[in-house]
């Protein structure tokens, strides 16, 4: 072949090659080039929306000084919804740019659906876990601290994340309780307590006198110095709620702070004690106990011996 038609030919192809270049810059400055800049704006606006939104909980979070769980949970949420947006973001703003160089999203976006799928399937329950402890942090189910009850287990929370909640139970057995399995939260530990003595008394004793012991008793207790600002309400004193054979049950409810019932429950049954026996009250007993009080004489009378053959 002549070397002119070879040149010739290479010519006619780089200029195919050129005209080609020229025709997808057209087509990118035209279409995908506005396509990439508008998603680029839209991710900037909705960038600093959910900023708007992280810094106001990071202002709350600051303004907590007396509540640090709380502070701590808020500053938590902070960051999960500012990683998430990023990443949701990023996500979009991918798609956009290969979208608009031209490169084909059927394939791409129907592999990240087989893998997100996969994934769901494999760790449904660790998402599951997650979204859960999110609204815990949302809604301040609970926070470190605080005495829960929770899975049937009762305890004390050592700490809390998305995942998974730690409670350690009055013999110091730590729990790890999947954020999953939390269907109901008792928690015991939020705005008050309330502590109820139920006392047992004899039927045979005079129930105005018992009665008017214990409010003195629990009017004692409310204007303590050690309890005064422990007791947040007087004390409520029904009367007689239950009879059973020769025991009568009188309930006593204190309204008191948080994790501070055990003091107060304690001196209250004390100081009952100590009235009972001073102004000769007897308890109660079932009615299945059995007294046998013996009122002879402490020592048996010797049988006579038997008589010298």
């Amino acid at each position: 072949m002549p070397i002119t038609d070879s040149l010739s030919h290479d010519e006619h192809w780089f200029q195919r090659l050129l005209e080609g270049w020229k025709t997808d810059l057209l087509h990118f400055t035209e279409y995908g080039l506005p396509k990439i800049v508008f998603a680029f704006l839209l991710a900037f606006l909705l960038q600093q929306v959910v900023l708007f939104f992280v810094r106001r909980l990071r202002r709350h979070a600051d303004s907590l000084v007396a509540n640090s769980q709380r502070s701590s949970q808020l500053r938590t949420m902070a960051a999960i919804l500012r990683a998430t947006s990023y990443g949701v973001l990023g996500f979009y703003l991918l798609t956009q740019i290969l979208g608009g160089i031209g490169v084909s999203l059927g394939p791409f976006i129907a592999s990240a659906g087989v893998i997100g799928l996969g994934i769901s399937f494999g760790a449904q329950s660790i998402f599951k876990d997650m979204l859960t402890g999110i609204f815990i942090l949302i809604e301040d189910q609970y926070s470190v601290g605080d005495t829960i009850k929770i899975a049937s287990l009762t305890g004390t929370v050592e700490d809390l994340s998305l995942r998974v909640t730690r409670l350690r139970d009055g013999d110091g057995t730590l729990y790890i309780v999947p954020n999953s399995q939390i269907t109901t939260v008792s928690n015991l530990s939020r705005d008050f307590a309330a502590g109820t003595l139920n006392v047992s008394v004899d039927a045979r004793e005079d129930p105005d006198r018992v009665v008017a012991i214990l409010k003195s008793l629990s009017s004692e207790i409310r204007a303590d110095e050690a309890f005064k600002d422990v007791v947040i309400a007087d004390p409520d004193i029904p009367g007689v709620d239950k009879i059973s054979g020769h025991e009568v049950i009188y309930p006593i409810t204190l309204r008191v702070m948080v994790n501070q019932r055990d003091g107060v429950m304690r001196e209250l049954r004390r100081r009952i004690l100590i009235a009972f026996a001073k102004e000769g009250i007897a308890f109660g007993y079932a009615s299945s106990t059995l007294l046998i009080e013996n009122k002879g004489p402490s020592n048996p009378p010797k049988p006579p011996a038997p008589p010298a053959a």
